[in-house]
């Protein structure tokens, strides 16, 4: 994208990730137009504190966006709204509500060729336990990455139906960083081990805590985010920090920021399904959109808490 982008959308944008980008662009691109849609299902008004922008509150699984928008053209759609909370089991909601949202902004889009950046997720490659690679076949565990790896289906096949029409979707991975507190329990396990310790409890972790998490600060993914307003070409890519850091040392990583020196409290893990590995293969995303994440666990769980817990 050569010129500066004059009219800008993000769908979700209330919610955790939403809000960093759609703040990220603000400042990015003061001169643009910028819209998000939102039903705050997942998302906070609190979040966008100093947007500037415009605002639909829509649930986008029934969203006419033709009687929204009309012959309004954007430059760019980042498509970050979904149902992102696990725990939500209802196949057919699940499903229809990620997958439909998606199939009627493809539809939207395709007469002007719009560039989408979408939210795919690390949860497509299910139980893996080594380096999770984009061309590993999707192995969903849960209903809500199957939505995901359907909406990667979807992707291809538009993608594929024209080389001027760019779909870049993004397989966020373990995301932690500000404005994730309004999630609740689906907030980060940073956060949530963060606010026991601060109140003088033991953090607890499975059994023994040598699980591992590919965890990325949100600022990496905005970074990455925005770095696909420039791909060359449609594609999946991983987003990721690249390296996977194990239970117990995110504990030590917390005492360290917060000055504290807990010990963790180990219990079993209920899941019967449950992700023990993840770690994003980079190489790709780093050939095709030079995405270098900045923050090392250490950097960006101090960076977090100083904002979390300002003295």
């Amino acid at each position: 994208m050569k010129n500066s982008p004059n009219n800008l959308l993000v769908t979700g944008g209330a919610g955790f990730i939403g809000s960093n980008l759609t703040l990220a662009l603000q400042e990015k691109f003061p001169d643009a137009r910028l819209t998000v849609i939102d039903d705050f299902r997942s998302g906070d008004f609190k979040n966008l504190r100093g947007y500037r922008g415009d605002f639909v509150a829509q649930n986008l699984a029934t969203l006419d966006w033709q009687t929204q928008f009309g012959e309004e053209k954007f430059d760019a759609i980042f498509h970050l709204a979904s149902i992102t909370d696990t725990t939500v089991h209802d196949q057919f909601v699940q499903t229809h509500d990620n997958v439909e949202s998606f199939r009627r902004l493809l539809a939207f889009a395709r007469p002007n060729e719009t560039r989408i950046v979408y939210a795919s997720s690390a949860a497509t490659y299910g139980a893996a336990s080594g380096v999770n690679s984009e061309a590993d076949e999707a192995a969903p565990a849960n209903v809500y990455a199957f939505s995901k790896a359907i909406m990667d289906n979807l992707a291809r096949r538009a993608g594929a139906e024209s080389a001027n029409w760019k779909i870049v979707g993004l397989r966020y991975f373990n995301v932690y960083g500000p404005r994730e507190a309004h999630k609740g329990i689906p907030a980060s396990m940073i956060l949530h081990l963060s606010r026991q310790m601060k109140e003088a409890k033991r953090p607890r972790i499975f059994k023994h805590g040598e699980q591992k998490r590919d965890f990325v600060y949100v600022k990496d993914i905005v970074q990455g985010t925005l770095r696909a307003l420039e791909a060359k070409e449609s594609g999946i890519f991983n987003l990721g920090s690249g390296q996977a850091r194990s239970f117990n040392e995110l504990i030590a990583i917390l005492n360290q920021s917060l000055g504290t020196d807990f010990a963790p409290e180990y219990f079993d893990n209920p899941h019967a399904h449950y992700q023990n590995h993840t770690e994003a293969d980079l190489t790709l995303v780093r050939h095709s959109l030079g995405y270098e994440p900045q923050f090392s666990l250490e950097a960006g769980v101090a960076d977090y808490m100083r904002w979390v817990y300002p003295a």
